[in-house]
């Protein structure tokens, strides 16, 4: 999608929506950042070692995901991005409700006696 929207782009129009220390630094690739230039690390995935604490994690993150192609969505006039970008938000929806049901199997699982 990134690709599709830069790739006829001249410089000057780059400069104007703001991406040009990005072109400085990576031209037109992907270089993974948040909304606020932070680069992306690992230290963003989070993991607790439970299995409740980590799926909760898992749902908050798809969330915040659909949140921000919502809000990506807002912010464009262009049907077919918006179309690419609706179809990842249901998606987000969609990974948000699994893990919701392993939360419940999960939860299920740790009341039973277990036999060995």
């Amino acid at each position: 999608m990134v690709n599709k929207l830069l790739k006829d782009a001249t410089k000057e129009q780059i400069k104007e929506a703001g991406l040009e220390e990005h072109y400085v630094n990576h031209n037109v690739s992907l270089f993974y950042t948040s909304a606020a230039a932070n680069p992306f690390t690992a230290t963003y995935i989070a993991s607790k070692g439970d299995p409740i604490a980590d799926l909760y994690e898992d749902i908050a993150a798809e969330e915040k995901a659909r949140a921000t192609y919502q809000w990506i969505i807002d912010m464009s006039d262009d049907p077919d991005i918006n179309d690419s970008l609706k179809f990842l938000r249901e998606r987000e929806i969609v990974h948000a409700q699994r893990f919701r049901e392993a939360v419940e199997i999960v939860q299920e699982y740790q009341g039973q006696k277990k036999f060995f």
